[in-house]
This record gives C-alpha cells, structure tokens and sequence, in this order.
C-alpha cells in the first residue's frame, strides 16, 4: 500500500488553479489539449475510484476518453473533490487486495493502486508543465511509479498520446525526470515545445 492523498492534492491543487485561458494549451500529452487532459483526470478518478471499492459499475466501465475537452461547470471543485475520494478510497487495505478492474481492464487490486497514482502523478507533472509551473513529488511516490513503469513493456507505438514510446534520459538524472521520460515524455518539455 502507498497513500495517494499527497499526489491527489498536488494534482487538485494544480487543476483549481487553471484558469480559462489556458483551457487551450499543449500539454506534453502529443495532440492534447490542457482542458481535454483534465476531462480524462476525472474520468480516471472515478474508474479508479470502483477500482478501489470493486464497485459492480466497474465491470461496464471504459478507459477515460480523450475525445472531449468539455468541461462540466463546476469542474474546479467537482474534479477536486473526486480526487480526494480517489484517495481515500486507497486508503483502505481491501482496495490492494483480490482482483478489480479499471479503464476496461482486469487486473489486480495491488497493480490497480500502483496504476492509479502513477496516473495521478504524471498527469500532474502534465498539468504543470502545461501551465508552466513547478511539480516535485516525494521519493516514496516516485519510486513506487518508476518500479511500476519499469516492469511494464516498452511500447514502440505512441498509445493514445498519453503514454507513448519511451524518451532517454540519463541513468544519473533525478528519479521524476526518468520516470517523467520513461512514460514517453521530455521532461524538459515546455509549453512552447509542440502545439496539441
């Protein structure tokens, strides 16, 4: 178990903050808006959320979606507030046990947990960088997201734009960067790096 309540609030700090003007910004997610970026971090709050909870919803559930950047109102504190369920829902020893499934998937609920803050922690890096801002992350955090993604196969594809082929960053370079690169992005992407 690893608590996510620290990655959830960076992240629901972060999304609080966007203001509307930037609604249309590149993200280090290829051909991704900053507002579509944050309709997927709601999405996968929720999966993850009946991942945790092994709630029947999830068996008719689907990966969150790229395809729409509309923002319900009331986004700011609605997106927020799942985040903090997220994790709390974590918080309980039942959610790393037995089997679950999210985003269409079957898997255990040990490598659901992992998914989930690694889902939270990058895209917060996303977000930051999107809005230029700085993003750190605790060692336990980063480590646990690095051992996850280091025994996950390296796709030579680009996925969705979220996780696409892997960008090499030096054995030495702190941990987030190579985490950050292991996901398939430049971890000194800047919002003036490529257009979405």
């Amino acid at each position: 178990m690893i608590d996510l309540t620290r990655a959830a609030r960076r992240t629901a700090d972060l999304i609080a903050a966007v203001p509307d003007e930037r609604l249309d910004a590149p993200t280090p997610c290829e051909k991704t808006s900053l507002a579509q970026l944050i309709v997927h971090v709601e999405g996968l709050s929720q999966a993850f959320v009946w991942a945790a909870r092994k709630d029947p919803a999830i068996h008719e559930d689907a990966a969150p979606s790229l395809e729409s950047a509309e923002l319900e109102p009331g986004w700011r504190e609605r997106i927020p507030e799942r985040l903090a369920e997220l994790a709390e829902a974590w918080r309980d020893p039942a959610a790393w046990e037995g089997m679950t499934r999210a985003g269409g998937v079957d898997l255990p609920g040990e490598v659901a947990g992992l998914v989930a803050l690694d889902e939270v922690v990058v895209h917060g890096w996303d977000i930051a960088r999107a809005l230029d801002r700085p993003y750190d992350v605790t060692r336990e955090e980063a480590e646990a997201c690095m051992a996850f993604v280091s025994e996950t196969p390296e796709d030579p594809e680009p996925d969705n734009g979220l996780f696409g082929p892997p960008v090499r960053v030096p054995d030495e370079a702190p941990i987030l960067d190579r985490l950050i690169g292991r996901t398939g992005r430049d971890p000194f992407w800047t919002p003036g790096s490529r257009t979405p």
